[in-house]
């Protein structure tokens, strides 16, 4: 294990999550599965209680602690996409899998767990200042998905 993991909370469907986000994003997996050796709050002996996994290259552990804490989009994972096909790809399979739109590149998954779906194109114009980080960021805001040719076109200023 990494020296710093990455501890998401989960109600309890840590494990579904996991091999959702290893099935969804290259270099994911899932690790170990560790299990409840007594009851707890929100679950019995022998419960999943703990799952390792990794999202993107990024070690983590999935809590199934109950319902009491609940994510919000202080956390979120951000991506970066090289093109609008891997974008839709992944914005797709988290909306489709009970997830929910939101703005700028944001959404969420149907665990609660926020994702920016960015691409780089957006990131370089960001980067670059001036009136085309201006252009690109103005076109961005008005934005759920990130639309890569309306970024461009906007970075162009057409």
């Amino acid at each position: 294990m990494s020296k710093a993991t990455l501890c998401l909370w989960f109600d309890k469907d840590a494990e579904a999550a996991a091999n959702f986000y290893s099935k969804t994003f290259p270099d994911s997996k899932v690790g170990a599965v560790h299990f409840a050796p007594s009851d707890f709050p929100s679950g019995k002996t022998g419960d999943a209680l703990i799952v390792e996994f990794t999202v993107l290259g990024l070690p983590c552990v999935g809590l199934n602690g109950g319902p009491f804490i609940k994510h919000n989009e202080a956390f979120s994972f951000q991506v970066s996409t090289k093109d609008q096909e891997e974008t839709d790809r992944y914005w797709n399979a988290i909306v489709n899998n009970g997830g929910q739109q939101s703005q700028c590149g944001w959404c969420k998954d149907k665990w609660g767990i926020s994702w920016q779906i960015t691409p780089q194109v957006l990131t370089d114009a960001m980067a670059a200042g001036g009136e085309k980080a201006k252009r690109a960021f103005d076109a961005m805001m008005e934005m759920k998905k990130i639309d890569v040719a309306v970024i461009e076109k906007a970075i162009r200023g057409n």
